[in-house]
């Protein structure tokens, strides 16, 4: 199984019993807090995956880690479960799929927007409701600046693009004209 897979299939439990207890809130900012600590520290991080350093220590760390940053007991059981297997080489695809599913429980939707030039927030806010209401989610926005579309905006929600942008219009044009002549 891939490291991806089996990432999901930890989250996907941690979710379920999460969502049980109404904390799945909290579980995902425990276990961003965890993830965030190992990685800013590569000692720690070296430590937890090395092969060679026994479960039991990487347990006991992960258990003391977890107790001072307050995490939630299903985020603790968790992380020790992952310690005991050797597996937390995992939190990071853990975290993102978590994170993921989490979005998708509360039914919001994740938009990159890209402009040419810093878009004002209330332009902004009326976009996201115009992609909230287009979707039938709540929108969470996070906007770009690339000064070569021109002008006009890209949205990108998952796979799908709205390309409203003034560079793409023109090469539509000129492809269109071409074809004319």
């Amino acid at each position: 199984m891939t490291t991806r897979g089996a990432a999901t299939r930890y989250a996907r439990a941690l979710l379920d019993v999460a969502i049980a207890e109404s904390i799945a809130e909290r579980a995902g900012d425990d276990l961003a807090a965890f993830a965030a600590l190992v990685d800013e520290h590569p000692q720690l991080r070296q430590a937890l995956t090395h092969p060679t350093v026994p479960a039991a220590r990487k347990r006991a760390v992960v258990e003391e880690l977890a107790s001072r940053l307050g995490s939630a007991i299903p985020v603790k059981k968790l992380l020790a479960r992952l310690a005991d297997g050797d597996r937390l080489s995992l939190l990071p695809d853990l975290l993102a799929v978590y994170l993921e599913r989490l979005r998708d429980h509360q039914r919001v939707v994740r938009a990159d927007i890209t402009t040419a030039e810093a878009m004002p927030s209330d332009e902004q806010a009326r976009l996201q409701a115009r992609l909230a209401e287009a979707t039938g989610r709540q929108v969470s926005l996070t906007a770009h600046v690339d000064p070569a579309i021109i002008g006009g905006v890209i949205a990108r929600i998952g796979s799908t693009v709205y390309d409203g942008s003034l560079a793409s219009q023109l090469v539509r044009m000129r492809e269109r004209l071409e074809r004319q002549f």
